[in-house]
């Protein structure tokens, strides 16, 4: 592992060289970071990372986007991810995987009082519909590490939440 300074990437352009695939999970909240560094971290910070993974040799570049995501929407979080998901494929990946999970299940280290009480919801939810609204993370990262082993034909694939779980259960 490098640890790298995102408000410095470009210092750090040699932890990108030499990789073959890339995995991108990065981002935060609006709460946690307002508007303006949710924007940096999830669309500026993804998409440079994204320009220095190719410069450094990556061909298959997978990223985890959002149900919904949308350039055009008028909702922040929605119109930011659809935004890198389209910076992301410009970059030129010979692969490029985008990954549009529902909710995430997972357990935080921060307290988050109503996203505990969401996901407890969600959960009981996913008795009945397991693929709907949510996905485990655990599937989510089998779901990653997956689509790389078995690359698709096309240059760009996007799996939305069912296929997340169709492929993270394979």
């Amino acid at each position: 592992q490098v640890v790298v300074d995102f408000e410095r990437l470009g210092e750090h352009a040699a932890a990108f060289q030499g990789h073959d695939v890339g995995f991108c999970c990065l981002g935060t909240t609006r709460a946690k970071a307002g508007a303006d560094g949710f924007v940096r971290v999830d669309r500026d910070y993804v998409a440079q990372a994204a320009e220095l993974a190719r410069a450094g040799g990556c061909k298959h570049f997978v990223l985890q986007s959002s149900r919904g995501a949308n350039a055009q929407s008028r909702f922040l979080y929605l119109r930011v991810k659809g935004e890198v998901e389209n910076l992301v494929q410009a970059v030129g990946f010979g692969h490029c995987t985008i990954l549009r999970p529902a909710v995430l299940l997972c357990k935080r280290q921060e307290s988050r009082p109503m996203e505990w009480v969401a996901q407890q919801f969600l959960r009981a939810v996913a008795r009945v519909f397991p693929t709907a609204y949510s996905v485990p993370v655990e599937t989510m990262a089998r779901a990653m590490v997956a689509c790389v082993l078995q690359p698709s034909e096309g240059k760009v694939k996007v799996l939305e939440n069912g296929a997340i779980h169709d492929l993270g259960k394979a």
